[in-house]
């Protein structure tokens, strides 16, 4: 066979440069679709790397500002990929080179290489190192190694330099997409805490679902650790392995934090300050170990990288909250930590404002229980009952009632509202009651009770609004006076089961009227049950009183039960409107012994 011509050898080595450029410009349309990293690192490692007849090729990509990490290798000596999983930019290679200067590197032979890496020793073979430029940033490079003496001509290192930059730009908008998704992952679960948050004043149970939150999207497990009595109290831990839940809590159990230690959670509560570490070393969990069982558990967690903020609300630190990163082998740094503070400041946010709901609730509960009486006397001829359902943010209203055995005999009964709910409304009720209580040890008579109040008022001036119903039980006459400043008239249930409703009321709430009160005289005999309450028990929305009024009427027919207390429980659940946020206080006194019987002091 005779050899090539010359014009036939040319011919041949320009279709095998075009068939090489024609599969280039393949793989770079390849790059400008390609969505995820490791995408187009098996685009530039293994299609490129066969388009120009590369037996090794790698992709490698700036990891910080100081460290390069390899992301994907093809060929090469067994070990290659762990040895150079992550190296110093500072290093002496083609790539760190590349990286660090912007400019490529294309070496010829086995003597070239040798003379500027004399360390890259790996036979006779050519090397194309290509820098991946984004503006003016260099972001990685890509390595290509060829057999033998590889001569690239120019429009070879043309396309090259095209694939590079392809390959760039590709990397580039893949992280510009990635981070959009970051961003809209922290937007996302920051609603959703700020909403887990907002959901309830139980602090606790809230706090254990934003740790649920955290995991896995931005830690592998979290703990909110919270201050009580001056010990760190673990309130919440999860983890995306169900089964580590319990080997955390158990390496706090066991080895609980140092309170003088330099760093770590008390540290945080004691600055204020958080802390980061980017990388959790073999080293680090040695030299923190206490013994060896709890070296052996910290090893077992696979702790990689955490992070600790301090939950802080108006300049004080309520506890801190940790994220670990392990089996994601995911790296923490400045966002992140910025993602956990935010977090944190809207937890402490939530936590304070339980803390200050308790605190209003307890102080609200002790008014209450000052105001309304432990129990009803005990009263020979009477049989007494009450009932009084909170209801509001602070479970207290204003509503009051009281039942007062006099010297000859007589009952004094009484039931009244202050406007308003909370520690304000408790507080009102508790001078009313205390008022009443006092001008009915002086003279019980209704008008001069209800008088004294009005004059009261009148020397005093507030803005509460409240309404009274003030009755004297007079067993002797057989009778029931009442004085009504404003408030829903009680009912009677005489004894053959007929309800009777009292007039309305005689007067304006308390304070308001310049006229004297005014007494109403009823009959009241053995057997008949009278009972007073407030008008959160027949009011309805959007419908006249009247209409409680006759419901009123209509379920008096439950008092005749035997036991009082249980028949008045029963007639207020029958009447009361559960969607209405009202509280609902009633006082139901039933006179013993036969119609017309008087009962004597003893």
């Amino acid at each position: 066979m005779l050899p090539d011509s010359p014009s036939e050898g040319g011919s041949r080595a320009a279709r095998h440069l075009g068939d090489r450029l024609t599969r280039l410009a393949r793989v770079t349309a390849e790059l400008a679709t390609a969505d995820t990293v490791d995408a187009v690192t098996k685009i530039v490692i293994t299609h490129s790397a066969d388009a120009v007849g590369a037996t090794m090729a790698s992709l490698t990509l700036r990891d910080g500002t100081e460290t390069l990490r390899l992301v994907g290798l093809r060929g090469g000596d067994e070990g290659d990929a762990e040895q150079w999983a992550s190296f110093p930019l500072a290093s002496r290679t083609p790539v760190s080179d590349v990286v660090r200067t912007g400019q490529r590197i294309v070496l010829t032979g086995a003597a070239a290489i040798a003379e500027r890496y004399p360390d890259a020793d790996r036979g006779e073979r050519s090397i194309v190192c290509l820098p991946l430029k984004v503006s003016t940033r260099t972001i990685g490079a890509i390595g290509l190694s060829f057999p033998g003496a590889r001569t690239v001509d120019s429009a070879e290192l043309e396309f090259f330099e095209i694939l590079a930059d392809t390959c760039a730009q590709a990397l580039e908008r893949i992280g510009a997409q990635e981070e959009a998704a970051k961003q809209t992952a922290k937007l996302v679960f920051l609603a959703d805490a700020a909403t887990e948050l907002s959901s309830s004043l139980d602090y606790q149970t809230t706090l254990a679902r934003v740790a649920r939150l955290a995991v896995p999207t931005f830690a592998d497990w979290c703990a909110i650790d919270l201050v009580e009595d001056g010990r760190l109290n673990r309130l919440a831990v999860e983890h995306v392995d169900p089964a580590k839940v319990q080997l955390a809590i158990d390496l706090e159990q066991r080895y609980p934090a140092d309170p003088d230690a330099p760093s770590g959670a008390w540290n945080v509560m004691r600055t204020g300050r958080s802390e980061l570490v980017r990388e959790v070393t073999d080293e680090m969990l040695v030299a923190a170990a206490i013994d060896e069982e709890h070296l052996r558990i910290a090893r077992e967690l696979q702790l990689r990288s955490g992070l600790t903020v301090p939950l802080v609300a108006r300049g004080r630190v309520l506890g801190v909250i940790t994220w670990v990163s392990a089996e994601s082998d995911r790296l923490y740094g400045p966002d992140d930590l910025a993602l956990a503070e935010d977090l944190a400041k809207r937890a402490a946010i939530a936590i304070d404002n339980a803390e200050l709901h308790s605190q209003t609730v307890a102080a609200a509960d002790q008014l209450q229980h000052a105001v309304l009486p432990e129990a009803l006397p005990v009263v020979p001829g009477w049989e007494l009952a009450s009932y009084y359902s909170p209801s509001g943010r602070t479970e207290v209203g204003g509503y009051f009632y009281d039942a007062i055995p006099l010297s000859d005999g007589r009952l004094v009964l009484f039931v009244g509202d202050v406007m308003g709910r909370g520690v304000g409304a408790a507080a009102a009720m508790a001078q009313m009651r205390a008022a009443v209580r006092a001008y009915a040890a002086l003279d019980p008579a209704p008008a001069t009770v209800t008088g004294r109040l009005d004059l009261m008022f009148a020397q005093y001036p507030t803005e509460q609004l409240v309404t009274l119903v003030y009755m004297v039980a007079d067993p002797v006459r057989g009778e029931l006076v009442v004085a009504n400043a404003g408030h829903p008239p009680p009912v009677l249930l005489r004894r053959d089961g007929t309800p009777e409703q009292l007039p309305l009321a005689s007067g304006p709430p308390l304070g308001i009227s310049e006229e004297p009160r005014q007494e109403l005289t009823v009959p009241l005999e053995g057997g008949d049950t009278l009972v007073a309450f407030t008008d959160g028990l027949i009011e309805r929305r959007d419908e006249d009183i009247d209409r409680g009024q006759q419901r009123m009427d209509a379920a008096m027919a439950l008092l005749t039960g035997t036991d009082l207390s249980v028949a008045l429980h029963e007639l207020v659940t029958d009447l009361r409107d559960a969607s209405r946020d009202d509280d609902v206080a009633a006082l139901a006194v039933r006179r013993s012994g036969p119609p017309g019987s008087p009962d004597r002091p003893g």
